[in-house]
């Protein structure tokens, strides 16, 4: 079995800052209201102690849990960006008071999840880990007061949850008939050609579409912009990020075991393509910000497959960097529309108009996530994209980097509309509540702000972390 406590320093302390979740939870009382009070501490200790364990290399529990630098390149990202998400809810308008330590219980346990699903070398263990992750987000999604928008998100995406998982698991049912293994380092040594093996093909294209629900790649985006405009901006800032990171390093794992050219790996680049390009036409008609940050992920989740398809280890550290960024763009993002909307409502474009005047800061800060989200220097979006395009070339794929390109040009029009609204004069008859400028709330924009262009800056340390780890992958 091999069970070493020492290579699981992150998930434990994970796990241990669950458990106390859960027992204030389960206490009466208002002490389970100060749970948003200590939690940020606790989660940057997670974060800390994370890092501790980035050496930690070993197999577990019978080498169906792998810890590799791949792995923990995930679960620093999960950890940092916990730390963010759960910031960025400690002020949450739409959450009752009551309810505030089983909202960041069931956070933790979704991260906890994901952190688990980052060491999974092994289908069934990978399928209970992304299980894990979601039933936690189904809870969630639906908290956001008493609104007819919030229930009907919960429902959408526990629905659309629900068909993904049974695909996914009959998807399986073909890969062990067919291949006899479900161990991924196995799986990598079979043909998963469509001539040898065409059950075993039909059944990872199965399996795969779990990931792809979890990435919002298109067709399995429809519970997106949904879900995202029905859930608390603080839930969906959540919701739109780390899942995403997971579904990353499953399908970075799962890449390894493909090659350029195989049916299964030009299917996913055709969905790359059509994901790209319908989230970004879909996005340029939005009026809801959410929802225009909803079809952008569907695009997002399109230039990752630009590098899965590589088939190289820098394809695959590119895809995982690109994740990162994304994750940090996107919560900068999410952050101003949280600090804007103080009383918990959706923002529109119109919203925006004047923010310059209300707060300077917050405007500069969602300028910078805009221009990353687009891809412009020197933010991290632009070397996010550089990297995808540099790693893919050349690999029988030119035509995805060329999409890329293109809809990246598709993609500016509705990402500058954010910065022309927020530098635009405001209406005189406009009554909207000022936007949050406490230290707080400024202090997190300059972070996620300056992390952004750091990242665009100075990629080198990250992305050299990133290629060791692909590099693992193929050796």
């Amino acid at each position: 079995m091999n069970l070493d406590l020492a290579l699981l320093v992150p998930e434990c302390a994970m796990l241990l800052l669950v458990a106390v979740l859960f027992v204030q939870a389960l206490s009466a009382g208002p002490v389970s209201v100060s749970a948003h009070r200590w939690l940020p501490l606790g989660a940057l200790a997670v974060t800390a102690a994370t890092v501790v364990g980035l050496p930690a290399e070993g197999m577990l529990l019978w080498d169906a849990y792998k810890v590799d630098a791949l792995s923990q390149f995930f679960k620093l990202c999960v950890a940092g960006g916990f730390c963010i998400a759960v910031l960025n809810a400690t002020r949450q308008p739409t959450l009752e008071e009551g309810k505030r330590a089983d909202y960041f219980l069931f956070l933790g346990v979704s991260a906890w999840g994901l952190m688990l699903l980052a060491s999974s070398a092994e289908l069934v263990t990978l399928y209970l880990a992304l299980e894990l992750s979601s039933y936690s987000l189904y809870v969630l999604i639906p908290l956001r007061g008493r609104t007819r928008e919030g229930a009907e998100a919960g429902v959408k995406y526990i629905l659309f949850g629900a068909a993904a998982t049974a695909i996914s698991l009959y998807g399986l049912s073909y890969i062990m008939a067919a291949q006899q293994t479900t161990y991924i380092a196995a799986l990598a040594a079979r043909d998963w050609s469509w001539a040898a093996s065409p059950m075993a093909v039909v059944g990872l294209s199965l399996f795969l579409c779990g990931m792809f629900y979890k990435l919002a790649l298109f067709p399995f985006h429809f519970w997106c912009p949904d879900v995202y405009q029905g859930a608390s901006n603080e839930t969906a800032a959540y919701v739109a990020t780390l899942p995403k990171l997971g579904a990353v390093v499953v399908l970075v794992r799962l890449a390894a075991v493909l090659h350029p050219g195989l049916e299964v790996t030009t299917a996913i680049a055709w969905l790359g393509v059509l994901s790209m390009t319908f989230g970004n036409l879909c996005a340029l008609a939005q009026k809801d910000v959410k929802r225009m940050l909803g079809f952008s992920s569907v695009a997002h989740a399109g230039y990752v497959t630009v590098g899965l398809v590589s088939g190289t280890a820098e394809g695959l550290a590119a895809a995982a960097f690109y994740a990162l960024v994304y994750v940090v763009m996107n919560l900068l993002c999410f952050w101003v529309v949280a600090r804007v909307a103080v009383d918990g409502r959706n923002l529109v474009l119109s919203d925006l108009n004047g923010l310059h005047r209300r707060s300077p800061v917050l405007a500069f800060a969602l300028g910078v996530g805009a221009f990353a989200l687009v891809g412009l220097p020197p933010t991290a979006g632009f070397m996010g994209k550089l990297f995808l395009i540099t790693a893919a070339w050349n690999h029988g794929y030119n035509w995805l980097v060329i999409a890329l390109a293109l809809n990246s040009a598709i993609a500016i029009y509705y990402y500058l509309s954010l910065v022309r609204h927020a530098y635009t004069e405001p209406d005189e008859n406009a009554s909207l509540p000022a936007p949050d400028q406490s230290a707080f709330s400024l202090g997190g924009a300059v972070a996620l702000a300056a992390a952004t262009l750091v990242l665009g800056i100075v990629p080198a340390p990250l992305f050299e972390k990133a290629v060791k780890a692909g590099m693992a992958l193929f050796g």
